[in-house]
């Protein structure tokens, strides 16, 4: 009998314990959710995580993954994606659909995919039928001249100059526009 006063004082007072780091968590959770409201209600400035329009876009020497050299001279919808990126995930079919409606086709279009080739894989072979594809270390110079920090980004460059970017596809002109 002794045993199970004994049991029952040590489960009363593991589940209190529990009770209260529950709650602790619970405060915790509210107080970084206040503070994730005052963030978004200042905004972020997105001039510092991608360039602006009318940036002009250093030369740039890589090649996408068929071995084409990278170029911004023609008038080019571009997105940069990165391995790990919810966001990047859930764009992905937004963005195939409002490339394939580009004039000119997958010459038109670069997607840029900052990660491991092998991890993104179905990525890659997504946007490379209606992109050309830079990746794995081909990227980086390409990310580094854009000074993109912000994933995903899509953007217009024409002549080496930023037409028009953003982080929402739908903020961009129409394909037939870009």
């Amino acid at each position: 009998m002794v045993f199970l006063t004994v049991a029952v004082i040590v489960v009363g007072a593991l589940c209190l314990l529990n009770l209260l780091l529950t709650f602790g968590v619970i405060r915790r959770l509210r107080a970084h959710t206040e503070r994730l409201e005052i963030l978004g209600a200042q905004g972020v400035r997105t001039s510092e995580l991608i360039p602006v329009p009318g940036y002009e876009v250093p030369e740039v020497a890589a090649a996408t993954v068929d071995g084409e050299p990278v170029s911004f001279a023609e008038r080019t919808l571009v997105a940069f994606f990165a391995q790990g990126c919810s966001a990047c995930e859930d764009k992905l079919p937004e963005f195939v659909s409002h490339a394939g409606a580009v004039p000119g086709g997958r010459d038109r279009v670069l997607a840029v995919v900052s990660g491991e080739p092998g991890r993104m894989a179905a990525t890659i072979d997504a946007l490379a039928a209606v992109a050309r594809v830079v990746t794995g270390p081909q990227a980086d110079p390409v990310i580094a001249a854009f000074g993109v920090r912000a994933f995903p980004t899509f953007g217009v460059v024409e002549g080496g100059t930023v037409r028009a970017i953003d982080n929402d596809l739908a903020r961009l002109p129409e394909p037939s526009r870009a």
